[in-house]
């Protein structure tokens, strides 16, 4: 494997390190603002591959002129289109976990999911 083949692939790598260190931060915190900044990290992974994914050297925009070489590469927009609705849905979902840890931290009084579980224990 020489070192062209490795940059080649660097936006995969890219990939793989935000993806284990979002997981990492999701399965090693008990704070739950650090639990949804994690999600988030892993999320915008998964959007990086998506991307990487639907990249296509030498791509046009897929609209057709009257002129348009009949051998022309295009780009699929499919991706994309995926990308931003998911982008959408990951502010939104944000949005209403923020909400919740803010619901939580006013009947516990922490955002530590220890703290939590032991006060909801002793009641």
């Amino acid at each position: 494997m020489d070192i062209s083949s490795v940059l080649g692939l660097f936006n995969y790598w890219i990939v793989i390190v935000l993806m284990m260190t979002g997981f990492y931060i999701v399965i090693a915190r008990g704070n739950l603002i650090k639990t949804v900044i994690g999600l988030n990290i892993f999320q915008i992974s998964v959007f990086l591959l998506y991307i990487t994914m639907g990249r296509m050297e030498a791509g046009t925009a897929p609209i057709i002129q009257k002129t348009a070489e009949v051998d022309q590469a295009y780009s699929n927009p499919l991706p994309s289109v995926l990308i931003l609705t998911a982008i959408v849905v990951g502010v939104a979902t944000t949005a209403l976990a923020l909400a919740l840890i803010v619901r939580i931290r006013e009947d516990y009084g922490s955002i530590e999911e220890d703290d939590i579980l032991a006060l909801d224990r002793e009641s």
